[in-house]
């Protein structure tokens, strides 16, 4: 399974596991796109992480997502792991 972190703006967000990371989709009625991943992290806080992948909305640039990236980054566990 694969962990998928959707940003939507930079007040929500949701996690989930799905068994793959199609590059385009609708989920929940709006257009999202992998941004980042899947990658594996490196284990971390005593424990194996599974594969991440990252979507956002389709519509926003690269340089809006790394802005709605590190809003949620403090507060979303798997934006802060290495890789």
């Amino acid at each position: 399974m694969i962990t998928v972190i959707l940003l939507y703006d930079d007040q929500r967000w949701e996690r989930a596991e799905w068994r793959e990371a199609p590059l385009v989709l609708d989920w929940n009625g709006r257009s999202v796109s992998l941004r980042a991943g899947p990658r594996t992290p490196l284990p971390q806080a005593g424990r194996d992480w599974p594969p991440v992948a990252v979507y956002a909305p389709d519509e926003l640039a690269e340089e809006e997502f790394q802005e709605l990236y590190a809003v949620h980054r403090p507060h979303v566990a798997e934006l802060g792991l290495h890789y």
